[in-house]
């Protein structure tokens, strides 16, 4: 049997920026993703702790270093620059092999720094 479990989290991040002319996708530091086990194009979950909203889109890079977390396209329409977001990501496993998974969880600092 193969289950969907959490794989990877960056919890309480800062948005920074908004594109609503961009063709969609969230921009994420470079680090951030490294640090989480996240992937250009990777779907993740978006979880806006300001407004409730929660909606599906896929990772692009962000610039090294930068803190750069940043909503295009559709998405921009759904934050605020300054809400407190929570970025998810899962995996699909089998059911033994999610018994022994642990997901890379991340809690960055002010800035959203490592």
């Amino acid at each position: 049997m193969m289950i969907e479990v959490l794989k990877s989290k960056i919890h309480c991040v800062t948005v920074t920026e908004s594109n609503l002319n961009y063709m969609g996708s969230i921009t994420i530091d470079e680090d951030l993703m490294d640090a989480a086990n996240l992937i250009a194009g990777e779907k993740v979950q978006v979880l806006d702790n300001n407004n409730g909203e929660r909606f599906e889109t896929y990772i692009i890079k962000g610039e090294r270093g930068s803190g750069c977390i940043c909503l295009n396209g559709a998405a921009a329409r759904r934050v605020q620059v300054g809400d407190v977001i929570i970025i998810i990501s899962y995996a699909m496993m089998d059911f033994e092999e999610a018994k022994q998974f642990k997901p890379h969880v991340l809690f960055p600092k002010a800035g959203n720094k490592l």
